[in-house]
């Protein structure tokens, strides 16, 4: 089957469209409203953010990451990809689309198992913009072996329609300080393994026993940023309508929702990239030193080409494994997801890197956008899973489609390959090499 990126000329119009919109009208709120992307909008915000999302929604482009019958526009993942590569030159881009993370996965796994309840409850408002969202997986002692997790639901009575009551406590659970819900993943079998044991709350930032007990913020970020909460859940108490999927899906439930979330980060970290080298190249070739552009200069030179190169490999990866995603599912695609997460952090750390020396001691200053991209790439290094887990995951998965051969001489050896041939071909030519002696 022929891979194809191609796109009709109409929805290159939507591109071309976006591509102005996001550098005329949501770049300059960087600098009006720094870092305010997921606090609640007061007047002033509203005022510029409501126009501009309407804008978004009159072009047929909200939430272009859902179907139509949740209010987005069903895309597909390659033209996602096409749509979330300009999204992410500029942090607002994703608020004024719909399409901000975490809320995206939280949305995508409310549309795939919520209930109609819970849809009307949740997913309206987080479609609309109205409300943020949290999910609350990671634990203080632990975050990419589930194994080890100690959050645990209990049923408080003997029938399906009795409560659950959570205890223990979360870490990393982002946007906590302004989410209106939060979905928890929490121990509801232990006596099984924890893919069968773990099952998803929906619950209420406001419920009682819900302590937020202190908020991290990553280096680099601003003041206004809602940051990384360690959650605390202490004997609070859900109805058994707050489960999210059924009982022991908690795992499947999640790895639904992180397997789409590595591919979006991946998506925008395209154009974090890419706008990290457009300031390269434009700084290259302002910049006089030493008797010589810095475009002049062969080291330059070598910065920009590399992440030329790089930047191009990356962005057909993800084109690559949105593909598949639109035509064999997100299952089929999960080597090539797993590569992409892999990779996300390498380009946006290598990039930003150079695209920071280029520019000198100002590269590392508030005053340039450019650490974002340098800071993303260890964000993301981290984020839904350390890249050295999916690094490990990647290489069982290629390994299983391996059958293991004779330790000694392996079947590319010389001796192995005449043999072959001479099965093959052997009556009917007479030039195939003598065996030659085996050591």
């Amino acid at each position: 089957m022929a891979w194809d990126f191609s796109t009709e000329p109409e929805f290159e119009e939507k591109l071309e469209w976006i591509r102005n919109f996001v550098r005329e009208d949501i770049e300059p709120l960087e600098v009006i409203f720094p870092s305010c992307e997921f606090l609640p909008l007061n007047e002033e915000r509203r005022r510029i953010v409501d126009p501009l999302k309407q804008r978004v929604r009159d072009q047929g482009l909200w939430a272009p990451h859902l179907g139509p019958e949740l209010g987005g526009q069903g895309f597909g993942a390659v033209k996602l990809t096409l749509i979330n590569e300009i999204l992410g030159r500029a942090t607002w881009s994703s608020i004024i689309f719909g399409t901000q993370a975490p809320d995206t996965g939280n949305a995508e796994i409310l549309a795939r198992f919520g209930t109609s309840a819970q849809k009307d409850r949740y997913l309206t408002g987080l479609l609309s913009g109205e409300i943020f969202s949290t999910f609350s997986m990671t634990e203080p002692q632990g975050g990419s072996d589930p194994r080890v997790f100690t959050t645990r639901a209990v049923r408080d009575g003997s029938g399906e329609d009795a409560d659950w009551i959570i205890n223990g406590r979360k870490y990393w659970s982002s946007n906590a300080t302004v989410a209106s819900f939060f979905i928890v993943v929490a121990i509801t079998d232990p006596d099984v393994p924890v893919h069968t044991g773990a099952s998803t709350f929906l619950v209420p930032a406001d419920t009682p026993g819900v302590n937020i007990e202190a908020t991290h913020h990553l280096v680099g970020s601003h003041p206004h940023d809602p940051g990384h909460s360690l959650v605390h859940y202490d004997n609070v108490r859900v109805p058994a309508s707050a489960m999210l999927g059924g009982e022991g899906q908690g795992f499947h439930v999640a790895q639904s929702r992180l397997a789409g979330g590595r591919l979006h980060h991946a998506m925008r970290s395209i154009g974090v990239a890419q706008r990290a080298i457009d300031m390269m190249a434009r700084r290259a070739k302002s910049r006089f030193t030493q008797g010589s552009l810095l475009a002049d200069k062969q080291l330059i030179q070598e910065f920009v080409a590399d992440s030329f190169v790089e930047l191009t490999q990356f962005r057909l990866m993800v084109l690559h494994a949105a593909w598949l995603v639109d035509t064999a599912g997100e299952r089929a695609a999960r080597e090539e997801i797993a590569a992409c997460k892999i990779q996300t952090s390498n380009v946006l750390k290598s990039i930003g890197l150079r695209a920071i020396q280029v520019h000198g001691g100002l590269g590392l200053t508030d005053q340039m956008p450019l650490t974002s991209a340098l800071l993303g790439g260890i964000t993301l290094g981290l984020a839904d899973g350390p890249t050295e887990a999916h690094k490990v995951n990647l290489a069982r998965q290629i390994l299983k489609e391996y059958e293991a051969e004779d330790p000694v001489w392996p079947s590319e050896f010389l001796t192995n390959r005449i043999e072959r041939a001479r099965e093959k071909y052997g009556h009917l030519i007479d030039r195939i090499p003598a065996l030659p002696v085996s050591p």
